[in-house]
């Protein structure tokens, strides 16, 4: 082989060697690069992932805190409207006992209770009040019960109430504490205890 051969043949060798060299370079950076962008990849999804996992967390609990604060609020509502229709119930009782006071079973009402009161007393001393918007019915009552009554200072919304002291025991049969009583107790069917 002459030396222009050799040279050629060596430059034909170097080249195919620089060449496969320069492949395998090339290659081995193409994996690497490959790797780092699947594992660039596989952190953007996780990262994505975790986002997307906080953010719906957060809206959930959003929307549970939105929902904690209407029903809330509809409770609240929902109680001032019964506090509101339990006083005009009560108003209207009122009127109605007002009106009751005004009839004929009124007298009898009071008369009766008069005379339980002596019955549970048993001739121990004692003393029956009578409102004072009903004093006007005092002497008929005495007279139809046998008894003395006192017109009390306070005013009870009608009924009557008696105290034997001997015992401390108060009979109450006034409506101003049965409507008291009531009121406290009053409950919407269905509902909470409003007021």
């Amino acid at each position: 082989m002459t030396l222009e051969e050799k040279i050629s043949h060596i430059q034909t060798v170097s080249m195919e060697a620089a060449r496969a060299e320069g492949n395998e370079i090339i290659r081995s950076y193409r994996a690497a690069l490959e790797k780092v962008f699947e594992d660039h990849k596989r952190e953007a999804m996780h990262q994505s992932e975790t986002r997307v996992r906080a953010e719906s967390t957060n809206a959930r609990l959003q929307r549970n805190q939105a929902m904690a604060k209407a029903q809330l609020d509809l409770k609240r509502e929902m109680g001032r409207v019964q506090q509101e229709l339990k006083d005009k119930v009560f108003a209207e009782a009122a009127e109605l006992v007002q009106a009751f006071m005004r009839t004929p079973d009124y007298d009898a009402f009071l008369e009766n209770c008069i005379r339980s009161a002596l019955d549970y007393a048993k001739w121990e001393e004692m003393t029956i009040y009578i409102n004072p918007s009903d004093e006007g019915k005092k002497e008929e009552l005495e007279r139809r019960t046998g008894t003395r009554l006192t017109v009390s200072a306070e005013d009870f919304t009608g009924g009557m109430r008696a105290v034997i002291r001997g015992r401390n025991v108060l009979i109450d049969h006034s409506f101003k504490t049965s409507l008291a009583n009531e009121y406290d107790q009053f409950i919407f069917p269905g509902g909470d205890e409003v007021g």
